[in-house]
């Protein structure tokens, strides 16, 4: 990952916006876009083959399943496990019987196949690890677990395609930096996170004061990290823990929007998300090469380098706005063609099954 320069801001003026007054605008642009557009719900045919079009509630595992021929080399493996009724010691050993039917090797990740925000996203470092997860996992719910990928640079490629249109593009790329702080040989990392402005913003979450969020282990809290040790406080790479969002379009390439939409056009009536991706080295992701999928999301997906602290409130909104218009706008095309939008209780239902599913995982880490 490039070296992060000293911020001008390090936390953005859209950051410290209570959701409830920061979404009015992009809200009402979407009441007048249902107008213009006679359907509410015109976006759920953005992707007319993945529920509401992924806009709320879809599984991953569905995307994933989704990508194929050759561009499944691109992902991470993965294997899915529905919790039964029978308890937690069968659901436990069927969990571990994946993991060694797909070779998968601990440490991996442990994750919802229906989230948002890493809820219920953690690291699995032995079987006793993978039963506890299990056993806290909800009943009839499902789980991802995943191959841990060694290279820690992570981004999110946003990529969209015209219906009927042969080729898509990329159109944004968001670099995403975990919560860490940086030792100076005399302080403990609980004392570095209140010294540090974005650490200490999100201070709750990381010393385990926030309900779904298990911060950072406490015998770790009180070690003293040597002069310029970095110390990542979350493994998840969520807004809401405190990550940091860098707008990276400057770095998009030819060769990364050809292997983008190659993998893109090989996921029927793909034409609107985003991949979230770790990879070795960006002039490889440039050149579309050494990285791997961890998650596809869809229409529910923006593009995160909005979030980028360093932009000002006028270029945040225009950039969700705009992604928001070009949503109804492929909406439109593909009930052209004969898709029909899922009606608004549908979509509801499906937000509303996502928002009690996360109140119910086991703590992210």
């Amino acid at each position: 990952m490039p070296a992060l320069r000293r911020l001008i801001r390090e936390i953005g003026v859209a950051e410290r916006i209570p959701p409830h007054l920061f979404y009015i605008p992009l809200i009402l642009q979407w009441l007048w876009l249902s107008l213009r557009y006679g359907s509410l719900s015109l976006p759920t045919v953005a992707n007319p083959l993945v529920e509401v079009g992924g806009l709320w509630g879809e599984s991953k595992q569905a995307y994933l399943d989704m990508v194929s021929g050759e561009a499944r080399r691109w992902l991470a493996r993965y294997a899915t496990l529905t919790r039964g009724e029978g308890g937690a010691a069968p659901d436990a050993a069927r969990a571990g019987d994946l993991v060694r039917a797909q070779g998968l090797r601990f440490p991996l990740v442990a994750k919802p196949d229906i989230g948002w925000q890493g809820y219920g996203v953690r690291t699995i470092a032995s079987e006793s690890e993978l039963r506890a997860y299990v056993a806290g996992f909800p009943q009839g719910a499902t789980l991802m677990l995943q191959e841990m990928i060694g290279w820690d640079a992570e981004a999110g490629v946003f990529y969209v395609r015209q219906p009927g249109a042969a080729s898509g593009k990329v159109i944004s790329l968001t670099l995403r930096y975990y919560p860490h702080v940086v030792g100076d040989g005399a302080s403990t990392v609980r004392e570095l996170i209140h010294a540090q402005k974005r650490a200490a913003w999100k201070a709750g979450w990381h010393l385990g004061r926030r309900k779904g969020h298990g911060g950072v282990p406490t015998t770790s809290l009180d070690r003293i990290p040597e002069t310029g040790e970095c110390v990542r406080l979350s493994f998840i790479g969520s807004i809401r823990v405190g990550s940091l969002y860098r707008d990276a379009d400057e770095k998009i390439t030819p060769k990364l929007t050809e292997r983008f939409d190659a993998i893109s056009r090989s996921i029927p009536e793909f034409y609107y998300g985003r991949y979230d991706v770790r990879f070795a080295a960006l002039e490889r992701l440039q050149q579309g090469e050494d990285f791997r999928i961890i998650e596809i999301n869809g229409a529910g997906s923006e593009p995160i380098s909005a979030w980028d602290p360093e932009m000002t409130l006028g270029q945040v909104y225009a950039r969700l706005l705009r992604q928001q218009r070009l949503l109804f706008e492929i909406g439109a095309r593909n009930r052209a063609r004969g898709w029909k939008p899922a009606n608004p209780y549908t979509v509801l239902r499906a937000a509303w099954r996502q928002t009690r599913l996360i109140q119910r995982y086991p703590p992210s880490c």
